[in-house]
């Protein structure tokens, strides 16, 4: 365990280093962290931190189809994409009434077209999450300091069973709440079906199974299959923010979501 925490922060502390438009620094000795958090089945991912009773069948699915590639962006990267969606986020203001409720502190958009060098950024999540296959419109959601995203359940009615999301700006915490896959199953149409949009369930950790997952800024989260629609997700608020023990500040978030159709 000693291990993993020095780790970690040094994931956070590299994070956490100036950046400046043309600035780029390497940091080749943290190279080593991405194939170590994608070690299949490994015992010790270092990015989650699992609660409750699991079932091994379904611990070891788990760690399959959630990931988190650490330093996926370099600082350079991060300016670059900061450079292309900034403009366009400023003239936005931050909601905090979220048609569904789901997300509260927040200024969203999409963007189909990007400059050639953030494409080439695109290209690698598709190339590395989807098989080269995603839907042509980006999700770029902006989240206050304040901000949060409350327990819900996506549909793949509306994109496919796959999300994956680079983090700029700020580490942040993303819990998964273990929910009933009946009700949520997808692709189905049965009338006991919630094919709502984005569902939201009132997850309980109490006496459940749950996972708190470190999104290092970066980094590329990577949700698919049963860890999409078995379980909820959310971003914590910094009054719960907090992994293995360790207070983790988030403050202003922009992530950068790809998905696949449906």
């Amino acid at each position: 365990m000693y291990f993993s925490t020095k780790i970690i922060k040094n994931v956070l502390n590299t994070s956490i280093m100036k950046w400046g438009k043309g600035s780029c620094e390497c940091y080749p000795k943290y190279k080593v962290l991405s194939r170590y958090c994608m070690q299949k089945h490994s015992s010790d991912n270092i990015f989650i931190d699992f609660h409750g009773n699991w079932p091994e069948t379904e611990k070891s699915v788990f760690l399959n189809e959630m990931r988190v590639l650490p330093n996926f962006l370099s600082n350079e990267e991060e300016a670059q994409l900061l450079d292309e969606v900034e403009p366009y986020l400023k003239r936005l203001r931050y909601e905090f009434d979220h048609w569904d409720d789901a997300i509260h502190g927040y200024r969203e958009t999409e963007r189909k077209h990007w400059y050639p060098h953030n494409r080439k950024t695109i290209q690698r999540i598709s190339d590395v999450a989807f098989n080269g296959q995603i839907m042509s419109y980006i999700h770029i959601l902006d989240l206050d300091e304040k901000g949060v995203i409350k327990p819900h359940v996506d549909s793949t009615r509306y994109c496919g069973d796959t999300i994956a999301g680079m983090s700029l700006l700020s580490n942040s915490v993303m819990r998964l709440i273990r929910t009933d896959e009946k009700k949520y199953q997808q692709n189905k149409t049965s009338e006991d079906v919630d094919s709502s949009y984005r569902n939201q369930p009132k997850p309980s950790t109490i006496n459940n199974f749950y996972a708190d997952i470190l999104l290092p800024r970066l980094s590329l989260y990577i949700m698919s299959h049963s860890a999409r629609y078995n379980f909820t997700h959310e971003i914590l608020a910094n009054e719960n923010s907090q992994f293995k023990g360790e207070k983790i500040l988030k403050t202003r978030r922009i992530s950068i979501i790809c998905r696949n159709e449906p």
